[in-house]
């Protein structure tokens, strides 16, 4: 048996790049178990003593309802998950047919792991998820730019009451060295700022040394919280010109970042991307800046930063661009004639733009707006922003599905019916426009007009079982590509035989999946990842399934991203089809573990499990 065993792994990866002294301990304690069709091998939730190699038969890989979600075969494995994570089979395994199997035992198999780097690259992307959240990350995610502002910021904040006399201010400044100082009031919060720039202005201006802080001070000034990232920061400060950044905590300033705190470390070229957009005043200034999005996209998988990262690095430069267009539409056309909310819905609203991405847009109008009154201006300034982002690169919505449709362009109370019907009348088209419109986010304006209509909507949805129903239905209807023989289904026709689309068949049935639980919770976050996480803390998600799905939306966010950047590498344009005969054979494994837990995780929630 040793010599059958020796022969079989050595053609296995990765047990094949192992000494022959290792193949040799192994040898002596595996056994070999001959299994008959029809046998369960596990249930789900039992608890897993061995890592089982198929030697010979089909395995079948069934969901807790009883959903067949892929079958193995010789070559293939089970048991490896579970012994990496809490212990418990997630699937039931079943016998498909007689089958033969080289089991070794759960303890061996986990040294395996620990002692040996190859195997744990191939089999332990939990760990590194782990691994991750205690802390230990890549070289780049440790970056000034994705740490905390907490600790970036000069420490601690420079305050003084607002009703400090500005000799005093000035005095406190000059005795501290700083260059700015922070105002608060009675109950110690943020109330405004005053600079050494303002200190010259007050002296040119022939202010009295007894005028008081709150007198010449910026009031309530713009300020980040303390767990935003440099990154948050950098964006802020750059988009609105100014050289001093509060920070708060719960309303109060715990410190202040400052150019020179920037200038101190080194910044990426998405920080000049959206800097260059500030200055830019044509369609094709803007349109030569981002360009350029494509080859940081490229830079930025090279680097190893993580695809989530990315996606709001990226999502930030068309934020970016959206805003400037808005205040170039209102230098061309006037100050708008009522309060108005320009927002951004699809990858854009849950910041997950990539290299490949159109306009979803719409606006909310104020309740105020009367059509006769106000609507040429809006449907002016819709259109000038829409061409705008087209010719930046963001193509018009195939759908329609922006502000320059009159539907998508209407007061705050037309939008609050609009949800209503489609969660009271969930029919096919109203499923399509709640998917698309949950991802709402608020791009520029006024942001009281979406808060009210969202926090109503959300709690609408949560308290009707039929439209969850409803939208749990529409959220199944993209399935990962994954074939019945451990293999992927591809598309069988057209431009694109052949490959598989991570987008609608890699990345949405994720999205779609964060959707559901972010309605079934009232879950105000539009990002995928921040919904699973949220997800998982309020109970709606189970701690091993949402684990195991945040790490399957990493994987394949991150194998779309690569083969986007590839492309950009080899000069081509950047698509969302992908060729698996380009992927090594360790990556094609993982990406099928990652649509097996995407189908698993889909088969719970369609039988009311989570």
């Amino acid at each position: 048996m040793s010599e059958a065993f020796t022969g079989f792994v050595r053609r296995l990866h990765p047990f094949d790049a192992l000494d022959s002294g290792t193949i040799a301990e192994l040898a002596k304690v595996v056994t070999r178990r001959e299994v008959e069709e029809g046998a369960t091998l596990l249930s789900a939730g039992d608890m897993v003593t061995e890592f089982s190699l198929i030697v010979e038969g089909t395995i079948d890989l069934v969901s807790r309802e009883g959903t067949l979600i892929s079958q193995l075969r010789e070559g293939d494995y089970f048991g490896g998950l579970a012994l990496l994570n809490d212990g418990r089979a997630v699937h039931s395994i079943e016998a498909a047919s007689d089958a033969v199997l080289y089991d070794i035992p759960g303890p061996v198999f986990q040294a395996l792991v620990r002692d040996h780097s190859v195997v744990d690259a191939y089999f332990n992307r939990a760990g590194k998820r782990r691994a991750a959240g205690s802390g230990v990350a890549s070289p780049v995610a440790e970056g000034w730019l994705a740490r905390p502002l907490s600790d970036l910021m000069s420490k601690p904040a420079f305050t003084c009451p607002a009703g400090t006399q500005i000799r005093e201010a000035a005095r406190l400044m000059s005795e501290q060295g700083y260059s700015c100082i922070l105002a608060v009031d009675d109950g110690g919060n943020l109330a405004g700022i005053l600079t050494a720039r303002d200190m010259t202005r007050i002296v040119a201006e022939g202010r009295a040394g007894d005028t008081l802080v709150s007198e010449v001070m910026t009031a309530d000034p713009f300020a980040a919280s303390a767990d935003q990232t440099g990154f948050d920061a950098v964006v802020a400060m750059s988009e609105r010109g100014f050289g001093h950044l509060p920070v708060v905590a719960e309303g109060k300033p715990v410190g202040i970042l400052t150019q020179t705190d920037l200038v101190r470390r080194h910044s990426v070229s998405a920080v000049f991307l959206i800097r260059d957009i500030a200055s830019r005043n044509d369609y094709e200034g803007l349109a030569a800046i981002t360009a350029n999005i494509p080859t940081l996209l490229a830079h930025l998988v090279g680097a190893g930063v993580p695809a989530h990262q990315i996606g709001r690095m990226i999502t930030s430069i068309s934020d970016a661009a959206t805003r400037r267009l808005i205040a170039m539409a209102i230098d061309k056309l006037g100050p708008p004639p009522v309060p108005w909310l320009w927002l951004a819905c699809g990858s854009q609203g849950r910041r997950e733009q990539t290299g490949v991405s159109d306009q979803d847009n719409c606006l909310f109008l104020s309740d105020e707006y009367d059509e006769t009154e106000h609507g040429d201006y809006f449907a002016a300034f819709a259109k000038f922003v829409s061409d705008g982002l087209n010719a930046a690169g963001y193509v018009y919505c195939p759908g329609d599905m922006m502000a320059t449709n009159p539907r998508w362009r209407q007061p705050a109370s037309v939008w609050r019916g609009y949800f209503e019907k489609w969660i009271r009348v969930p029919e096919p088209m109203a499923q399509m426009l709640a998917s698309v419109m949950f991802d709402l986010r608020a791009i520029d304006g006024d942001s009281t007009l979406y808060e009210g209509v969202q926090a109503h909507t959300l709690e609408m949805a949560r308290q009707d079982s039929i439209f969850q129903s409803h939208m749990i239905g529409n959220s199944l209807k993209h399935q990962p590509p994954l074939g019945l023989f451990r293999g992927f289904a591809l598309i069988r026709g057209g431009e694109h035989k052949n490959t598989i689309d991570m987008k609608h068949s890699g990345v949405v049935p994720i999205v779609d999946l964060g959707r559901v639980y972010a309605l079934k919770g009232a879950i105000p976050a539009v990002n995928t990842r921040e919904r699973l996480v949220e997800a998982i803390r309020r109970d709606v998600l189970s701690d091993s399934g949402g684990a195991d799905l945040l790490d399957a939306f990493d994987l394949v966010s991150m194998v779309r991203l690569q083969h986007q950047a590839r492309q950009v590498r080899e000069g081509e344009k950047p698509d969302n089809f992908l060729v698996p005969s380009r992927l090594s054979a360790l990556e094609r494994n993982h990406l099928r573990d990652a649509f097996a837990v995407v189908k698993s995780l889909q088969s719970s929630l369609g039988y009311g499990r989570l």
